[in-house]
This record gives structure tokens, C-alpha cells and sequence, in this order.
């Protein structure tokens, strides 16, 4: 795969990334649990692969993610040559304070786990579900303490990570960030995120737009599960997703090529991260990604509507 480059950090990643939130066995959120053998033997398959970035946070699974990745790094003798790692910094989970010594602390436990001393990419993580936004936005707050951690070289590109646009957007005017991860907000089926996009890309922030398969529908398809950006839905809701279903049985095309394909052939988005719990699934998100795909398949897709409202303004977060 191409090599993109963040900017002037020296870091540059694969148009396909993989996420390991799944890995760190959370089953409150995806609706099944995955062992830790199955998490190692997926992580062993991803450093085979082509794809040169992985993507965690010190919270999925409560820790188990990073830890899971740790164990692998370790088991290779070491990352593979060329290899991309990316986490976040995130809250404390009990008391939801985020200042500038939990995102220390976050990075520490990041650093412990993953049996390294510095973090290619960085990202302050889901600022919208901690107890107070000043903590984290004012001068000495967590977004300082992140830039700090960058000055004294333990991290190359530092970036941000979350959901909500409404908080999203403002930060990313008043921070310079190397990169950004927005997750469920620019999918066939809603484009929320557009504007965003646009914006970064003009000053040339690298976009990683996360979880294009809209929470995993797109790869597992309306019949298998109803859960649409992690949140369950009723007839009314799988609409949008069977619609685009339909579109893709009549011309020959399967919606999980289309769904990656959409986000991958933006030219603002530099990598596109898609979360996996097995190996098989990173030797179908590679064939989805090669897959042909007929330019009319896009003309008539434009015509599908789609949704600019927030994905996951009812879900019920859960760090499990």
C-alpha cells in the first residue's frame, strides 16, 4: 500500500487502518466478547499484513486492548519494521476527570502496557464524556499536556479523537493538530462530518475517518444485526442501511466494498480505520478495498439519501 504522510511529523500510515477496540474484548458495545486467543492470533495475522497502522485507547476494554497489544509486540520480538501505533489519551472512568495529570498518567499507563517508550500518534480522546470541558480546553488543562508530551518527544503527531462535532469543530479551529479521528460520522449513510473534513483537510490536517461500516452493518449486513452505530434499531432505522443494500444487490457490488470504498476514495481522508476481532476480517477488509467497484454504482449512489444528523445521539456509551 501507498504511504501517506502526517504532515511534517515523519510519521506516515497506509490508506487502510486497523482498530482493536473489539480486541480489547468489549461485548456492552458490539454485542459479542472476543477471547484473548482469538485476540492474538488476529494482532499476529494484522503484522503479517500490508496495513501499517494500529489503533487503540488506554480505555477499550478497560486496558485489555493495549495490554493485548503489548503481549503481541512482545511474542514478534518488537513491532514490525514500519509499523504505525496510535492510542489516546482518555478520562479517568470513575470520577471523569481529564486534566492535565490524568493525561500523564493515561500516557504512562499507555507506555506500561504496550512495553514502549514513545507513541507515534497520539490523540486526546472523547473529551465530550469527561466531567468538565475546561479541564482539558484551559491553559495547563490535558490539550497542553498533550503538545507538551509531543515538545519533549515521546509522541511524533498528536491529534484528537471523539464524537460530538458541536465540541469537535472549535477545538480543532484553536489547536493545531497534527491529525484527527472522527468515528460513524462520514459513512454511506450519514455525512456529519463533511464539513469538518473539509475544513481540516484545507489546513492541512490528516483526517482518519474511523468505523466506515456505520458500527459494523455494512460489513455484517441488516440480517445478521441491527445495531447501527452501536445503537439498536427498529424497521424505521435499518431503512437507510437496506436501502443501500438493495442498491448494492442490483448492481452486483458487496456493501462492505462499498462502504470501505466510499470512505477510501475521498482525497481528504488520509486512512481509513476499521475496527477488527478476527483474522479473517483483515483478509476481508483487503479484499474489499482491492474490490472493482463500476463508476455507476457512485452515480447512482449520490441519488440515495443520507443523513447530516449526529449517528450516536441516543447510543448509551459503554467502555465495555
Amino acid at each position: 500500500m501507498e504511504m501517506r504522510p502526517i504532515g511534517s511529523t515523519g510519521v506516515a500510515i497506509t490508506p487502510l487502518g486497523f482498530g482493536t477496540s473489539a480486541l480489547g474484548d468489549m461485548p456492552d458495545t458490539y454485542g459479542y466478547a472476543v477471547s484473548e486467543d482469538r485476540a492474538r492470533a488476529t494482532l499476529a495475522r494484522l503484522f503479517e499484513g500490508p496495513v501499517n497502522m494500529i489503533d487503540s485507547s488506554r480505555l477499550y476494554g478497560f486496558g485489555r486492548s493495549e495490554e493485548r497489544i503489548g503481549a503481541a509486540i512482545r511474542a514478534n520480538g518488537g513491532l514490525p519494521d514500519g509499523m504505525v501505533l496510535s492510542t489516546k489519551l482518555d478520562r479517568d472512568l470513575d470520577t471523569g476527570r481529564f486534566d492535565a495529570a490524568q493525561a500523564r498518567k493515561s500516557l504512562e499507563e499507555s507506555l506500561e502496557a504496550l512495553g514502549i517508550d514513545r507513541i507515534p500518534i497520539l490523540h486526546l480522546h472523547d473529551p465530550e464524556h469527561a466531567r468538565d470541558l475546561d479541564e482539558i480546553r484551559n491553559k495547563g488543562g490535558a490539550l497542553d499536556e498533550l503538545f507538551r508530551m509531543k515538545e519533549e518527544g515521546l509522541v511524533d503527531a498528536v491529534g484528537l479523537a471523539m464524537g460530538r462535532l458541536d465540541i469537535m469543530e472549535p477545538l480543532v479551529d484553536d489547536w493545531a493538530f497534527d491529525v484527527l479521528i472522527s468515528h460513524n460520522r462520514y459513512t454511506i449513510i450519514n455525512r456529519s462530518a463533511d464539513r469538518l473534513f473539509s475544513a481540516a483537510h484545507a489546513r492541512g490536517i490528516a483526517i482518519i475517518n474511523a468505523a466506515p461500516f456505520a458500527g459494523g452493518i455494512f460489513a455484517k449486513g441488516s440480517n445478521a444485526t441491527q445495531k447501527v452505530s452501536y445503537t439498536d434499531m427498529d424497521d424505521e432505522g435499518l431503512a437507510p442501511v437496506r436501502a443501500v443494500e438493495v442498491l448494492c444487490a442490483d448492481m452486483g457490488v458487496e456493501p462492505g466494498a462499498a462502504a470501505l470504498q466510499f470512505s477510501m476514495r475521498d482525497p481528504r481522508i488520509t486512512s481509513t480505520l476499521v475496527g477488527v476481532s478476527r483474522p479473517e476480517r483483515i483478509d476481508q477488509n483487503l479484499a474489499w478495498a482491492e474490490a472493482e467497484i463500476p463508476e455507476g454504482f457512485w452515480d447512482a449512489l449520490a441519488e440515495v439519501p443520507f443523513s447530516t444528523e449526529d449517528p450516536e445521539a441516543n447510543r448509551v456509551y459503554n467502555a465495555g
